[in-house]
């Protein structure tokens, strides 16, 4: 099982950039396909975005899509989540998550990470 911790979150206005790492040990990423999700206060956990293994396939919530890019560096074993053009409802806690099967938007991936929060003020 690989274990995931989350980085990169803060508190930026709106229009601002943020990076977030999702930093993996116990296992090398290779082996896993992996996502981000966030949670807003109130609101269920969404799908933020997800890439393959092999890092050539890459899929993304509507809402980010434009914004966001995942990715990934199997040497630094970490997935990456670029935020641009950050918007006050994308504040939320943002959670990576990882699956040596599974790929997709849904909820099946085996690993989480405990989350870090993104604050965007207007």
């Amino acid at each position: 099982q690989v274990q995931l911790v989350e980085s990169g979150g803060g508190l930026v206005q709106a229009g601002d950039s943020l990076r977030l790492s999702c930093a993996a040990s116990g296992r090398t990423l290779r082996y896993y396909a992996m996502g981000w999700f966030r949670q807003a206060p109130g609101k269920e956990r969404e799908f933020v975005a997800a890439i393959s293994r092999s890092g050539s396939n890459t899929i993304y919530a509507d809402s980010v899509k434009g914004r966001f890019t995942i990715s990934r560096d199997y040497a630094k074993t970490t997935m990456y989540l670029q935020m641009n053009s950050l918007k006050p409802e994308d504040t939320a806690v943002y959670y990576c998550a990882a699956d040596e099967g599974y790929w997709g938007r849904g909820f099946a991936y085996y690993s989480w990470g405990q989350g870090t929060q993104v604050t965007v003020s207007s």
